[in-house]
């Protein structure tokens, strides 16, 4: 197309990932976006190689310059196990990418499905997303362990900064051997994952849903109820009648019913454990994690996208046989619309915002044109299966880019 491209003038912090969204991310970079935004982003490659050669260095420097522009994109990148480790020869074990950019950004990871209609979810009654909001920090991801060998006694014990002991409580006398789990959470993260939330809920207009089971844990989880509803009423509460929308908090058991029965259409805050498997039962439901996109907000007002899944690895693997692939970019695709709609309203773009809301129209056209990679068209209701066609990741972004060319004609 011959036209003017559209201006940017903040950049995004590009960060590049591993595998197969490697691959997808300079093909989404250069079919859907060179040719149409002048795009400027401070780019970092979190690729592992580039991290074994930096030691991790630069995936801290990633999460700086998020914190400087407000606004990141990333790819999906490769946390290493064993086999990673022995695979691409590295140093040490690293951790988690996005781990550790949670941990700097202080942020809550919200996660929201891509509907279309001829993919309807399991459950029939739910006609709107739902957005999981996991509070991504200690409890069993954090929590110390013990294999307990024989017969003892287990105590909680608390000493003070002044080397004082001011709590002392069996656990348990075990007569037998058996398992021993201490799990933390502490204010100012608990805060911050609050506050995340009810900003998020006013960014979306959208109501708010926070659950525990504080009638069990009565210090641990009411914690955590306590401190929403102290923020909310100080902080919020006005701003959400004003949107007339709603927090309410109930328990984690009540709110899975509630959910079932819903039509969707809300955030659904959870503890870490909570959240990480309702995220995995939500995204399933609506259809497939390949359509499931994630944005991670800092108390603070940074924003950094992704999509919700992985590298694509056995995809990668054909990718360089030379063989032919049909992964699907939707949730990629998605997090730079996200993160060039977000650059847009901080930098009042509004033609930057429109381009973004114009790609995202042209992805969801082009399913429901039928066209779509090989991932999706099991789950198409039976009465559409006969206009569905089947094609490789080249081809359907090129599908994406001759709707997005007509719309911005």
């Amino acid at each position: 197309m011959n036209m003017e491209k559209i201006k940017m003038t903040t950049p995004l912090v590009e960060m590049d990932g591993d595998e197969m969204t490697r691959i997808l991310w300079q093909i989404i970079k250069e079919e859907l976006l060179l040719p149409f935004v002048d795009l400027k982003t401070e780019y970092y490659d979190l690729g592992l190689v580039k991290r074994e050669e930096t030691k991790d260095q630069i995936t801290i420097d990633a999460a700086n310059a998020n914190k400087k522009y407000g606004v990141a994109v990333k790819c999906a990148t490769i946390t290493p196990n064993r086999q990673r480790v022995e695979e691409y020869n590295l140093s040490e074990m690293w951790k988690s990418p996005n781990g550790t950019i949670r941990a700097i950004l202080d942020g809550t990871v919200f996660r929201a499905p891509i509907l279309i209609d001829s993919i309807r979810p399991v459950v029939r009654n739910w006609k709107k997303p739902i957005t999981i909001a996991r509070h991504a920090y200690g409890d069993v991801y954090k929590c110390t362990e013990y294999r307990v060998p024989s017969e003892g006694k287990a105590e909680l014990v608390f000493t003070d900064a002044e080397g004082n002991e001011t709590f002392r409580k069996t656990v348990y006398d075990f007569e037998c051997p058996g398992v021993l789990q201490g799990s933390y959470n502490k204010d100012s993260s608990i805060r911050s994952f609050a506050h995340s939330c009810f900003q998020y809920a006013i960014d979306t207009k959208q109501e708010l849903w926070f659950s525990t089971k504080d009638t069990i844990s009565k210090q641990y989880d009411q914690t955590f109820k306590l401190i929403f509803q102290e923020i909310y009423d100080e902080c919020y509460k006005e701003k959400f009648e004003e949107l007339g929308i709603r927090y309410f908090y109930t328990l984690i058991d009540d709110a899975v019913a509630r959910v079932i029965r819903s039509e969707g259409g809300f955030i659904w805050a959870c503890k870490n454990y909570d959240g990480d498997v309702m995220s995995d039962m939500v995204s399933t439901a609506f259809g497939s994690l390949a359509m499931m996109t994630s944005v991670l907000v800092s108390p603070d007002g940074n924003y950094e996208y992704e999509a919700a899944h992985g590298t694509v690895t056995q995809h990668y693997y054909r990718y360089l046989r030379g063989e032919e692939t049909s992964t699907n970019p939707m949730a990629t695709i998605f997090a730079w619309t996200g993160a060039l709609r977000k650059r847009g309203e901080l930098d009042n773009l509004p033609d930057l915002v429109s381009f973004a809301d114009k790609l995202e129209a042209a992805c969801i056209k082009t399913l429901d044109d039928g066209i779509m990679t090989k991932d999706l068209t099991g789950l198409v209701i039976p009465e559409e299966k006969a206009n569905v066609k089947a094609v490789n990741s080249k081809e359907f972004i090129a599908a994406i880019r001759e709707r997005l060319e007509a719309s911005l004609a």
